[in-house]
């Protein structure tokens, strides 16, 4: 398969030979990098192998149509899933939780500088479905502050998302619903498991299994043959190796996650919307494609413009932002599902302010920035590698602020 490209006159061999770079120095595996302007490809590229391993599959160079872990890049498919949803009229942003998801009623909230599990006080509000998609619902994930209160609850009560749990998406509700949250509803932002709670509402609201939803709805209108929850026999000689940092890189084990797609090769039990999708390069272009084109590609329209505008609006409270404890980012809030960029990062452009973008854990970044460009006609971008961690990762970064001086 070959992505389709238009002469755009610009010369992108400085961001080639970067991206080669991390790569010789071992610092990533591989990557593939993509650039639009507007919704036309002018620039792609893919650097080393499939695999470090003697025994890989391909034995080659990285296909574009490899197939990568994509983590957290899943919440935004699971996102405008559920925006689907919210234009057929199934539920509004300001809906309690609780209506559709009883289980979340009265919950208790950890009181500020709570020592144990134990020090909680009642919720004040019921969460809203707006806070469960913004991350201020005050959910939490295990790993975000190991060593804080909230964390060290979900790790007691066995939720960790990056472990092979034997929970479902509804299972997974009923045990986070037992859990105090980290604060009061809307009052803060925390990276959260709140996107699987998501997908579990999307089930609900639609009555399909989660993964039947996104291939009726959103998959197979776009084009995406290869996106699933787990990669078939036939298609692991396209299937990245995961490795961690290591002189040399280190391949990682099989097993360690519900991520690990070389262990998963039918439907898992647990389909993560936060986290569990595995894609291409082509496949996750489409959906891209689909974002800038104001909800409307391949001939199907799947949110309408005023809702893709809804999601990339601010829905987080007066002086609250996006704030990880070993992730900066700074001028940051969130809207349905994307970050948004209030300022420019050091090194970008002022046309960089209103970009929205996600990642993975192991490195699949995307992100498109409606203001940049020469014409302003918006420029977008796609990163991905397989290395844990490699969100928010130098390779990402140096490619981000070569697109932008390149398409000034």
């Amino acid at each position: 398969m070959t992505i389709k490209t238009i002469d755009s006159g610009l010369d992108f061999s400085e961001i080639h030979e970067r991206m080669q770079w991390y790569v010789d120095q071992k610092i990533i595996p591989c990557c593939n990098t993509l650039v639009l302007r507007g919704c036309d490809v002018i620039d792609v590229k893919t650097y080393g192998p499939l695999s470090h391993e003697a025994d890989a599959p391909s034995g080659g160079l990285l296909p574009e149509n490899a197939i990568f872990r994509m983590y957290s890049n899943t919440k935004l498919v699971t996102s405008i899933a559920a925006m689907i949803l919210c234009e057929e009229g199934r539920f509004k942003l300001d809906d309690s939780l609780e209506t559709y998801l009883p289980e979340f009623a009265n919950m208790q909230v950890l009181t500020p500088g709570a020592t144990t599990a134990d020090d909680t006080v009642a919720s004040q509000s019921s969460i809203t479905i707006r806070q469960v998609m913004s991350h201020s619902a005050g959910l939490s994930y295990a790993f975000i502050e190991p060593e804080s209160v909230i964390d060290k609850i979900y790790t007691g009560a066995g939720i960790n998302p990056m472990a092979n749990s034997g929970n479902t998406l509804e299972s997974l509700c009923a045990d986070l619903s037992k859990l105090p949250l980290a604060f009061q509803p809307g009052t803060s932002w925390r990276y959260s498991l709140a996107t699987d709670v998501l997908a579990r509402l999307v089930e609900v609201w639609s009555g399909q299994r989660f993964d039947k939803f996104l291939k009726e709805r959103i998959f197979s209108p776009l084009g995406m043959h290869d996106t699933d929850f787990f990669v078939p026999i036939e298609k692991h000689d396209r299937l990245t190796a995961l490795y961690m940092p290591d002189n040399p890189l280190k391949v990682m084990a099989s097993g360690y996650s519900l991520m690990d797609a070389s262990a998963i090769t039918e439907t898992p039990k647990f389909l993560s919307g936060g986290g569990g999708l595995m894609s291409t390069l082509p496949d996750y272009l489409s959906f891209i494609q689909m974002l800038i084109n104001k909800g409307t590609w391949n001939g199907t329209t799947f949110v309408k413009p005023e809702t893709l505008e809804l999601m990339r609006t601010n829905q987080l409270a007066n002086g609250v932002s996006v704030k990880f404890p070993f992730w900066a980012m700074p001028d940051t809030v969130f809207g349905l599902g994307f970050a948004l960029k209030q300022a420019p990062a050091e090194g970008e452009p002022a046309s960089a302010a209103g970009e929205y973008h996600w990642g993975g854990m192991v490195g699949t970044h995307s992100w498109m920035s409606p203001n940049a460009g020469a014409n302003k006609e918006g420029i977008s971008g796609i990163c991905m590698t397989q290395l844990m961690p490699g969100f928010w990762h130098p390779f990402s970064h140096d490619f981000k602020r070569m697109v932008y001086k390149i398409t000034a």
